[in-house]
């Protein structure tokens, strides 16, 4: 019950101590199930404690209120690398998805439809932010917390949008269970889940076509929590060659991997470079393709645009040709570009931290050697969107490249987030997935999401597998996100007029 005329500092301390307490260890339990801490059963019970904090009948005003602070401390937390990347993006993001979860918690129906209700509303919101604000910010999602659960095969029939409202729906239910044992429509919900665990197991995952390459990817290691103005690009190249020089040629190699930003060339065009002419010299040793993430002023792109820079992956074969490019589609906000360049700048915003925006390049998403096998690519950050992986996963790629670079940031929490994101979309797209990394982490991941070789944060490492080529296709390769969100939507508004209507017998 709200208390309106009560002082501000009695009313923060209710909120502090009841329901909003509650609130607040829901969200830190959902934060810590994902990685690096990754105890995956704490997303559900951060769920049910939140439900418990929600009760039965809240006001809206309530409601909002504890799903703010639900969402505050679930992303303050589970986002805190960000901060190393743009504090104002950090707490604006934080805030932003917390209101999210607020406007999800007041719209929910309460009383006996809220155990269906609610689920719905949580997991439309977390769909929304996959793709609002700045094209999406997918970070610290339910999905991400259960890539190391026993359900990450659900993955297949609808990414991170079925794993997400199954940890709401499974969560809320059992909260509901604990005033009401007798509960139908908590029963009801548990039982949707175990439909769609069951449905996922044996839902297509692709297929092996019985060939496969054998690749390296290359960690040419060095400090974590640095930037270009520490570590100059140069010694990051010199890093990734004194690795690749540690492979002796062998006729079972097939590619070697280089990650995000391994090469960074102003000025001039790629083949001008001293870096090109070393890589061209290793891939001709080797006998064996190179792909290699490389950043290069836009002007010698394939779509040129003034004073902007490219982030790419290309193919250098052994006679030292560039045959393959493709350039990153989803560029980091706050990070490669500044949303609302000139109208931050006005209010005296820090905007010079990033002097120059990245230009985003265009699909199709994928590379292609020269004997025609296409691997498909995200580079770094696409790695979170599930789109993005499908868009990889088009046109006859036999694997997925993941190349990123994570040397900006303390500590590990971006970084095994970023496994996590490998390992959704392997099973999403029925594809292995080569993530490679300067500084960490580096590895393999196979089409039902295992992780192989995973390197350590800052070793320098050269890890090899034969990587199996895989065709066909997934649901969630065949329909995406949209639909499920749309299923949550008709959800959500159909247990709002069934409480409607219960209200109006009762």
């Amino acid at each position: 019950m709200d208390h309106p005329t009560e002082p501000v500092s009695a009313r923060a301390r209710r909120v502090l101590t009841g329901g909003g307490a509650r609130s607040l260890l829901a969200g830190a339990l959902v934060a810590f199930s994902l990685p690096p801490w990754g105890f995956w059963p704490l997303a559900f019970v951060g769920v049910i404690v939140f439900g418990l904090a929600l009760g039965e009948e809240p006001t809206r005003r309530s409601a909002a209120r504890r799903g703010f602070l639900f969402g505050l401390s679930w992303m303050a937390i589970g986002m805190a690398w960000m901060w190393f990347l743009t504090v104002p993006g950090y707490l604006f993001s934080a805030c932003l998805f917390a209101a999210f979860h607020a406007a999800a918690a007041a719209i929910s129906p309460t009383g006996r439809w809220r155990v269906i209700g609610r689920p719905a509303a949580h997991t439309l919101v977390e769909a929304i932010r996959l793709g609002f604000p700045f094209g999406g910010v997918p970070l610290a999602t339910l999905g991400i917390s259960q890539a190391g659960g026993p359900l990450l095969f659900v993955a297949r029939i609808g990414g991170v949008v079925v794993l997400t409202w199954i940890v709401f729906q499974v969560g809320f239910a059992l909260a509901g269970f604990v005033t009401d044992r007798r509960s139908r429509h908590g029963a009801a919900g548990i039982a949707a889940c175990v439909v769609a665990v069951a449905v996922a197991a044996v839902a297509p995952s692709g297929n092996d076509t019985g060939a496969a390459l054998t690749v390296a990817a290359v960690q040419g290691g060095g400090e974590q929590g640095t930037t270009a103005l520490d570590v100059p690009s140069r010694i990051v190249t010199q890093r990734l060659l004194a690795a690749t020089d540690t492979i002796s040629p062998d006729p079972d190699l097939d590619l070697v991997v280089w990650p995000e930003n391994g090469v960074d060339v102003n000025d001039q065009a790629l083949t001008d470079s001293d870096a090109y002419r070393e890589i061209a010299a290793q891939a001709a040793r080797l006998g064996v393709p190179f792909a290699v993430g490389i950043t290069i002023d836009s002007e010698f792109s394939a779509y040129p645009t003034e004073g902007a820079f490219v982030n790419a992956q290309v193919v250098i074969t052994p006679a030292g040709e560039v045959t393959s490019r493709y350039e990153k589609v989803r560029i980091v906000p706050f990070g490669e570009y500044v949303p609302l360049r000139g109208a931050l700048e006005a209010i005296g915003a820090p905007v010079d931290q990033i002097p120059s925006d990245a230009v985003a390049g265009r699909d199709p998403a994928f590379i292609e050697l020269p004997d025609g096998t296409r691997l498909g690519v995200m580079i770094s950050w696409e790695v979170f969107f599930g789109g993005r992986g499908r868009a990889a996963a088009d046109n006859g790629t036999a694997f997925l490249l993941n190349p990123t670079n994570g040397a900006s940031y303390t500590g590990t929490i971006l970084q095994t987030q970023q496994v996590a994101s490998s390992r959704l979309r392997a099973v999403e797209s029925g594809r292995w997935v080569v993530q490679v990394s300067p500084t960490g982490f580096t590895a393999f991941v196979t089409d039902r999401g295992e992780v192989l070789q995973r390197t350590d944060v800052s070793e320098q490492r050269v890890i090899r597998s034969e990587v199996p080529l895989r065709d066909g296709t997934t649901w969630f390769q065949a329909i995406g996100t949209v639909p499920w969100a749309l299923a949550a939507l008709v959800v959500l508004l159909l247990s709002r007029r069934a409480n409607v209507r219960a209200r109006a017998s009762a």
